[in-house]
């Protein structure tokens, strides 16, 4: 075998080695990722999101962060950037949704959770100055009464 013959099969060799990987129909990479990826580690959470919004949760939701391991709690965001946390009990879930809670397994408290979500959508978006704080609304100054002198009779 001589020096060139040498390089040559060297050379086919490594082209076979290094030949770049062709996708097979198992090998497909999948564009469709959640969105929300904690939804595949809890599907009861879903079932509840699906309960209290619409199975097309996605519009009104931007975040799930899961706030807490025991109990287990998320901070769920809508998309106005207002905030409801969902804990995990043992016979139910509960909604704590501006302050107030709601047990849903009874369904009366489910609706008034749901009536509670609505409302904060309700709201709109929060507005921020380019500072990136908020400032409340200007109120009038209330003016001194001018003190009355009596009349001169």
């Amino acid at each position: 075998m001589t020096k060139d013959e040498l390089k040559e099969k060297i050379k086919v060799l490594v082209k076979q080695v290094y030949k770049p990987k062709t996708l097979t129909a198992q090998d497909t990479i999948s564009l469709d990722a959640p969105k929300f990826p904690v939804l595949e580690k809890f599907p009861s959470l879903k079932e509840v999101i699906i309960n209290l919004l619409t199975d097309q949760y996605e519009l009104f939701i931007t975040d799930i962060q899961w706030v807490a391991p025991k109990p287990t709690t998320f901070r769920i965001i809508l998309g106005n950037g207002e905030p409801f946390m969902l804990t995990y009990s043992p016979r139910s879930w509960v909604a704590q949704i501006e302050g107030k809670k709601y047990y849903l397994l009874n369904l009366s408290e489910e609706e008034s959770a749901t009536e509670a979500i609505a409302r904060i959508l309700a709201y709109g978006m929060t507005e921020e100055k380019p500072g990136g704080e908020e400032t409340p609304a200007e109120t009038p100054a209330e003016e001194p009464a001018a003190e009355e002198t009596p009349a001169e009779a």
